[in-house]
Parts: structure tokens; sequence; C-alpha cells
């Protein structure tokens, strides 16, 4: 029971009982045990009755609170700027509410601030955190949506604080990473969106056994400017939507998927849809994008062996309506090998590599004849420490070369300290 609920019924739950101690004392005087056990099994029954009533009156729904804070500490030596390797701490703290209703649905809502920022909440490097946030400590509602099921195989998503891949059967990606840019399998074009009003919807095929394969279709859109009245949840063409659709069929062990995105007018400037983790040349300005992802993941079956989970995912897209120097075509990929109990039970590490969305093709006619970062790179490694079940300290290293015009190099360590409750 709630600790709220403890402090409401046990008031009256004391005033209930008193009777039934003073009968306990007269059954000890009078030793006429048959008659007074009746009597308080009676009474017995009327308490539970009437803290039934006052529970199902005033409490009819179960929420759930649950947090978690990060303190970073660490630093980034960029080549193309002085004085940028100093030592930095700051931090993420969050809390998480999930309320049911009848049992199968969910409310959910999170509130999150930190103070994370430069080159840790720096898309475009590659070195923005996944626990990042730049709130600047003030706190803020971050997401919030509903969540029910329609039969057995259905699930529903609706709310004015969401993001495209919270509404899928399940994630696209298993490898845990330390910077955002490896997060659900290469944060690139197909997955790569901006909190938003929204909707969706998700089918999952029915099996005997839960560790068979088994196929589902994810679909739902957002609207970037769905809360302003001058465009609406379902604006123009030339306003920013993003529709996603992703088919998979797998099991708890493995899994490979395909997703479909149409994102319009995709600009990083106006929405960012796009640009998260792209290089210059391969945002557009207008128009629309066709976005493809591909992922694939396996883990072994017995974790905390040398074998690790291998996580590969693919991204390629194509822009309408693009003009001189601008891409008609991009591509990124990545691959992440994760750990289990490696060494220590309850640890966790994980490698990653690949490369930021680049433009693959530009229309003629702009200052580059490709793109500069055609050919990025950017890694991560890390080894996470559980110390207890609700700390872990996770040191981590991180990189990238050919980052920016300038095709600069990029390097960094970071040590998180993650506090759950």
């Amino acid at each position: 029971m709630k600790l709220f609920q403890r402090l409401l019924v046990a008031p009256a739950a004391l005033g209930l009982m008193a009777p039934i101690a003073v009968n306990a004392d007269v059954t000890a005087v009078t030793k006429d045990s048959d008659v007074n056990s009746e009597v308080i099994n009676a009474r017995i029954d009327g308490v539970e009755a009437q803290l039934g009533e006052l529970m199902a009156g005033q409490f009819s729904t179960t929420t759930r609170l649950s947090g978690k804070s990060a303190f970073v500490t660490g630093y980034v030596d960029d080549d193309a700027e002085a004085n940028s390797d100093e030592i930095v701490g700051q931090y993420m703290f969050q809390l998480n509410l999930n309320t049911s209703f009848n049992g199968e649905d969910n409310l959910y809502t999170r509130i999150k601030t930190g103070n994370t920022n430069d080159h840790f909440f720096d898309k475009p490097q590659g070195t923005y955190l996944s626990v990042g946030n730049n709130n600047g400590g003030n706190l803020a509602v971050d997401k919030l949506w509903y969540q029910f099921p329609v039969g057995e195989s259905l699930q529903v998503w609706v709310g004015p604080r969401i993001e495209n891949y919270y509404m899928l059967a399940s994630a696209p990606s298993i490898y845990k990473p330390v910077t955002k840019q490896f997060a659900l399998g290469g944060n690139g074009s197909a997955y790569g969106s901006s909190t938003s009003p929204g909707f969706g919807a998700a089918w999952t095929q029915e099996t005997e056994d839960p560790s068979d394969g088994r196929w589902a279709i994810s679909s739902n859109y957002t609207a970037r400017t769905g809360a302003t009245s001058t465009t609406g949840l379902l604006p123009d063409d030339d306003v920013q939507s993003f529709l996603l659709t992703k088919v998979e069929y797998g099991s708890p062990r493995w899994q490979v998927s395909g997703a479909l995105a149409k994102k319009s007018s995709p600009t990083a400037t106006v929405n960012g849809y796009d640009g998260y983790f792209h290089t210059a040349s391969a945002i557009g300005t207008g128009g629309d994008m066709t976005a493809y992802g591909l992922r694939a993941y396996w883990r072994p079956d017995d974790l905390g062996e040398a074998i690790p989970s291998v996580q590969l995912g693919y991204d390629f897209a194509t822009y309408d309506e693009a003009t001189a120097g601008e891409a008609t075509d991009t591509a990124g990929w990545m691959i992440g090998l994760g750990w289990t109990d490696l060494g220590v039970n309850g640890s966790r590490a994980g490698v990653a590599f690949g490369s930021a969305q680049a433009a693959t093709d530009l229309v003629a006619g702009g200052a580059n004849s490709e793109d500069p970062e055609i050919n990025n790179t950017r890694w991560e490694a890390y080894y996470s420490f559980k110390v207890n079940d609700g700390m872990s300290v996770t040191p981590s290293i991180f990189g990238g070369t050919d980052i920016g015009a300038a095709d600069t190099d990029v390097n960094g360590a970071v040590l998180l300290t993650e506090f759950k409750f």
C-alpha cells in the first residue's frame, strides 16, 4: 500500500480496531473464548469491508515513482577549439511517474532537469551524452503520454510530449550507449526525432512460446508544431511532421527490422527532426525527406561470457527539392558490441563505432562538390561497475575524426556516476 494511503487509512483502522482490543481484554478475563472469538471475527470482517470501501472510493489508481540522477565529470578535446579540454562537472536529474487506471494502461510522465552543456550537449559533434539535459536547473515536463491496449495484440499511444521511437512494438536496438549518437542503432534519419505531440499504434503477433520468432508492425505520427494553433497537429505539407513505420521479425534473442520514415520540411533550424546526428551537408532546407532504417541484433544464450551481443544499424535517405550545394542522398551506419556481467556480476561494457549521417550526393553548384565529412568516424568504449542495486559508476572514452567542415579530430572522456531509486 502506498505511503499516503497508509496515512489516511491508519487512523480509521485504529478507530475501528479499538473495540476489538477491548473485547480481547474481556476474553482474557472471562475465558469465554468461543463467544468472544465470534465477536472478534465479525468485527474484523467489518473492519476489512469498511477499509475496502474507503480505498475503493479514494484510491482508484496506482502510481509508481522512480527516478535517476547522473553526475557527469569529464572533458572533450576539440582540435578546432582553443582551451576546450577543461574538466567540467555537470548533472542530470529525472523523475518517472507511471500511473495505471485499470492495470493494463499507463500514463507516463517524466520530469527532468540538468545543466549538461557545451560539448556534452553537442549533437553534430557526437559528444552529446545519453544522460544530457540542459534545462539549467529548472524542472520541466519532459515526456507525457498515455498508453493502452486494444484487444490482446494492439498497443496504442497518444500524448502531447512523445517521440516516435517510444511508440514501437519493441526497441530497434539493444546496445546501451554513453553518447546518444549510438542510440536506436545509430541515431540517424529514420529514428532521430524531437519531442512533439503525436499518436501511434503497434501490433505484435501472438505466439505460444515467448522465445519463438514473431512479426510486429508499428506506425506513428508526430507534428513538431502540433501545439501551435497556426499550424496544428495536422499541418500542411510544407510544415514539419513525421510519419514512421517499422516492420520487425524476431525474438528476445535476435531481431531484424526495417523502418520507413517520411519527414516534411526536415530542417534542423526549424524543427530539430533532422540534423541531430547529421553532418552539415546532410541537412536539407525544405521539401520532404524519405528515410530508411535497417536494424539487426543478436545476443548470446549465456550472458556473462566473453561473447558479446551485436547491434547493427544502417540509415539512408533522399531529399526532395534539394537546391545547389544541398544533399539529395545521405547515409550513416553503426556497429555496437555489448557485454553483461563481464568480470563482475552486474557490470556492463560496450564498444561502438560508425559514422554520422553524411551526404553521399550533392546538387551541383554549391561550395562543395562532396560532403567534407563523408568519411567521418565516431566511436565510444565504456565499462560500467554496479556498486549496488541503486548506484553505478561508468568510465568512458569516445571520439571522432573528420568532424565539421575543418575535418578536425575530437576526443573525450567522462565518468558517469548514476543513482537510481
